[in-house]
């Protein structure tokens, strides 16, 4: 019986267990043995590690019996994709309230939004932590209770952000079920730091399962300490839910913020050439806003020496892929917009 089997949960995965790959010549380049866990392959709408945080945030909206769903995130959401794929699926009307503009470009994830049937509506704000977000989400709900709907507003606090943190207790278990399999205990697994929801799981499942693996994340926008005080909310929110008696502290867990540049969505050249370098090395495609920041932190601390030649590294692929698409231009010419001359 798994840790999370409490739950309610809906099957959106496809592919689960999602692999990991060993990547042999990646591994050669940079001197280290690397593995990737493939979460990009869970399926539904290019996959990614967000479809596996619904099926246990969705589990709870159809017991609920809810028929629409709200949420909020950047134009360049994942999560927002996942969940417009997940109410398609599940016959729900969705409503997207995204921080961005008309102006965005119309490719990559908001293009899937829109061909997902999502009503995509624009906030002005780019800070996810704006305090009228709540209001606006109130006022969306609102708006679909007098259209007679019975609306789940999907904001990643409080309970959502337990039940999402909950559903990567379940990949830890995933995981240590494979380090066994190929007889190795990594010593440290990467992973991209959006809102810290994936790592506080994966932070939380480690520690309880007794797996000595460190997890460090990768921030993709937001300063380490203040990440730090989420992920250790989010993981022992989750341990409650769970009822373990497990606990975490900011000791158990490394977030690196020096590879966000100049902010979240822009590109950074470090990370542009990560993607490059992955892609011809393994035939594996990364994204700018997310996986490339991270995978270029660990080809940096593999080559100025923080990863040692007997190390075994694990790469978690969270998906994102649709975002390569909407920065075709910028991954051409090899530098970041902010970078290019006026």
């Amino acid at each position: 019986m798994s840790l999370s089997s409490s739950l309610p949960r809906v099957s959106l995965c496809d592919h689960l267990p999602t692999s990991l790959q060993e990547a042999p010549r990646l591994s050669k380049t940079l001197g280290i043995k690397l593995f990737v866990k493939r979460e990009d392959l869970t399926g539904l709408a290019t996959g990614g590690n967000k479809i596996r945080n619904l099926e246990f945030i969705f589990g709870e909206v159809l017991e609920r019996g809810c028929d629409a769903i709200i949420t909020t995130a950047g134009v360049h959401s994942n999560m927002c994709r996942a969940t417009a794929a997940t109410a398609a699926r599940l016959g729900m009307k969705c409503m997207l309230l995204l921080r961005g503009s008309k102006g965005d470009p119309e490719e990559g994830n908001l293009l899937l939004d829109r061909l997902l049937g999502a009503d995509v509506r624009f906030i002005p704000t780019k800070d996810p932590y704006d305090e009228r977000v709540p209001g606006w989400l109130e006022e969306a709900s609102r708006e679909l209770e007098a259209t007679g709907h019975r609306p789940y507003v999907l904001h990643l606090t409080g309970g959502t952000s337990t039940l999402a943190t909950c559903a990567y207790v379940d990949g830890a278990e995933e995981l240590a079920a494979q380090f066994a399999k190929i007889g190795t205990i990594p010593d440290s697994l990467y992973v991209t730091v959006g809102s810290g929801i994936t790592m506080a799981g994966l932070v939380l499942g480690f520690k309880h399962l007794e797996r000595p693996t460190r997890v460090v994340g990768v921030s993709a926008n937001s300063e380490a300490g203040f990440l730090a005080d989420r992920i250790v909310d989010y993981a022992n929110s989750a341990a409650s839910r769970l009822r373990l008696d497990t606990r975490i502290v900011a000791g158990d867990f490394e977030v690196l913020d020096d590879y966000v540049g100049p902010g979240y969505g822009v590109p950074t050249l470090e990370a542009i050439e990560a993607i490059r370098l992955t892609a011809r090395e393994e035939g594996l495609l990364l994204d700018p806003v997310y996986t490339g920041k991270c995978m270029a932190a660990l080809q940096d601390r593999a080559r100025n020496g923080h990863l040692g030649q007997d190390e075994t590294v694990v790469f978690l692929h969270s998906g994102g892929i649709p975002n390569l698409f909407a920065q075709a231009g910028t991954l051409k010419t090899r530098t970041p917009l902010t970078q290019q001359p006026r």
